[in-house]
């Protein structure tokens, strides 16, 4: 079983070695669905072909004489009745059929991708468009649900509405098959052609979709820099230059079905046919009812030709899609959930042991024509770094920008797994944790803080969904200093925010963020310059909160404010990756040039306060 940091408990298993078997291994899921629609789709193309003879019977009724005829002829008409009616309870049956397993599979195979999603790791997320990402989570995925009706199931009905007509042909008389065996001849010939043409087209439509999503994505996320840089213009030319790129390659795939042969080799059939039984009529081997009923079963055969237009090309999109999916989940992904893993109450012991990390970056293609790939490659971040916490302690880490601060927190979580050494968490390899244990026992509060377009409530209660009541909530916000501007909202705690926390200023997303990690009650708090927005009034009034909550938790602090590293029971000096020196602040004062050369003292006139900076 593949690597994964989530996955759902007794989930489906799919065959994922081709994008074929993928579908089948989706559609034999709930067998008996496939199986009544094959039955209904025989019994449709029978009641059909049986209609067929019966307009011939009814013919050879009227002029075939007899004082009874028209009592024949009354009977037969009745017997085509019942068999349209028939048939069109059957086509219900059928299509209510497919219309529901096409449903189904596109929701199992959304579900399906996205909790693939959920178990990639960081480093796959990091190497991704958000677009194209997107594309394939929804247009993709519903493609798969246009592959299988109209696409799929039109197909297969018109394979057996092509096998059923030519035994009732050979029923009427064998020599009959003559024309329409040299049409299906000609017929799979003329598909093979004609989907070897389309499917290199539909392959490249879904690319190009996934590409013009990507771009689409990026422009609208990254809109205050478009507007504030006066950029519209150029960033409309770039997607122009995206969607005329699309619009051409369905201009490619009308090229493909325009040539499109079959539709002609069946007008070339209809004639022949009927001259072939119009011969065999004046040899006295066919009566004329019989001509009319083949040449009503010859008509049954226009449906699969027509359709075989747009139903191959469905059937090569909802294939291409298919593709981009399984690339998608068939993605390997470094990290595990390690189900059977350690599990314990975290007492927040924190040790590093001569740990490398390097960030891996995705191969990229040739910036030229006839030029090499450029391979993956490792970027070293840190080297060789080793430090201890015991339970309860904070550790402060300073250095300049790039230094490594944010990674070697991520590594204690495991975002990322150290690619030498070894991170332990209470003596023991953070890599035989479970990864759910571990995680839930460590909060962390970012600079750039994320919040889901949900209720203020539903945000801070994240981390405890379901569990935590009201008053759990509005506790762990007045800890965060939060409570005040949130009861000055239009619905207070069930205020819905924006995407992102956009509606909220800087220093309320990260007063939030806090409340959070209160309220989840970690054993491990991860600070990560989180209290950066919030004005010197505000933070002064949550600091005696947050040494509140640091209190018998382990603490990894990355702040540029002294007031906040002095306090630390150790702290740690980064450059370039390396750890240059460690230890509290008096003895790094007296000890380490590197750590003093750190700090440069700024004046704030505007707040009559001083700050310290890197």
């Amino acid at each position: 079983m593949a690597a994964s940091e989530f996955r759902v408990v007794d989930a489906h298993q799919y065959d994922y070695r081709s994008p074929g078997r993928w579908i089948v291994s989706h559609l034999v899921r709930r067998p008996l669905l496939p199986l009544v629609f094959v039955l209904s789709a025989i019994g449709m193309a029978l009641l059909q072909s049986r209609g067929a003879v019966l307009t011939g019977e009814a013919f050879d009724a009227i002029v075939g004489g007899g004082d009874d005829r028209i009592a024949a002829f009354l009977a037969v008409v009745l017997l085509i009745l019942a068999v349209r009616l028939s048939f069109g309870l059957v086509d219900l049956l059928n299509s209510f059929l497919a219309q529901w397993l096409a449903q189904l599979i596109e929701r199992d195979a959304r579900e399906e991708l996205y909790v693939s999603l959920l178990g990639k790791s960081l480093t796959f997320h990091n190497q991704q468009r958000v677009g194209d990402i997107m594309a394939r989570a929804t247009n993709d995925v519903q493609q798969l649900n246009a592959m299988l009706t109209p696409g799929a199931s039109l197909i297969i009905e018109s394979l057996i509405s092509i096998v059923v007509p030519l035994i009732i042909i050979g029923s009427l008389n064998p020599q009959l098959l003559l024309m329409p065996l040299l049409f299906l001849v000609s017929f799979v010939l003329a598909l093979r052609h004609y989907s070897a043409q389309l499917q290199p087209v539909a392959g490249a439509l879904r690319g190009q979709f996934g590409t013009m999503n990507a771009r689409l994505a990026e422009a609208i996320s990254g809109i205050e820099v478009v507007k504030g840089y006066a950029q519209e213009a150029q960033e409309q030319a770039r997607f122009e230059a995206n969607a005329q790129r699309y619009r051409d390659l369905f201009v490619r795939e009308g090229g493909v079905q325009a040539r499109y042969l079959p539709l002609l080799l069946y007008g070339v059939l209809v004639g022949l046919g009927f001259a072939h039984a119009a011969w065999l009529l004046i040899q006295g081997q066919l009566t004329v009812g019989e001509v009319i009923a083949y040449m009503g079963l010859l008509e049954i055969l226009r449906f699969p030709t027509f359709i075989s237009t747009f139903t191959f090309a469905l059937v090569a999109l909802g294939f291409a899609g298919a593709r981009r999916i399984l690339q998608t989940i068939t993605t390997e992904t470094e990290l595990d959930e390690n189900v059977g893993g350690h599990r314990a109450t975290i007492a927040g012991a924190i040790r590093f042991a001569d740990v490398d990390f390097g960030y891996e970056t995705a191969a990229q293609p040739p910036p030229w024509p006839g030029a090499p790939e450029i391979p993956a490659r490792v970027v070293p971040v840190l080297r060789g770094v080793s430090f201890a916490a015991a339970p309860g302690q904070t550790i402060a880490v300073v250095g300049q920008t790039g230094a490594g601060k944010t990674t070697l927190t991520r590594l204690i979580n495991r975002t990322y797994d150290a690619r030498a050494g070894v991170v332990s968490i209470d003596g023991i390899d953070v890599r035989t944790w479970n990864l759910d244990s571990l995680r839930s026992q460590i909060s962390t509060i970012e600079q750039d803080i994320f919040l889901f377009s949900r209720s203020i409530a539903d945000n801070i209660a994240f981390g405890v969904p379901g569990v935590a009541d009201r008053a759990a909530i509005e506790a762990a916000a007045r800890q965060a200093q939060a409570h005040e501007f949130i009861m000055a909202l239009p619905e207070g705690y069930d205020t819905v925010i924006g995407e992102r926390g956009v509606t909220l200023s800087g220093g309320q997303r990260q007063r939030i963020a806090i409340a959070r990690a209160f309220l989840s009650d970690p054993r491990i708090l991860i600070l990560d310059d989180s209290t950066s927005a919030i004005d010197s009034a505000t933070e002064d009034e949550i600091q005696q909160a947050m040494r509140q909550i640091m209190r018998g938790r382990t603490t990894v602090l990355i702040t540029h404010r002294v007031s906040q590293i002095r306090w630390a029971d150790r702290i740690l000096v980064l450059k370039n990756g390396e750890l240059i020196a460690q230890g509290t602040h008096d003895e790094l004062i007296s000890q380490s040039a590197a750590y003093r050369r750190i700090f440069v003292r700024l004046e704030e006139p505007e707040q009559g306060a001083t700050t310290w900076a890197l």
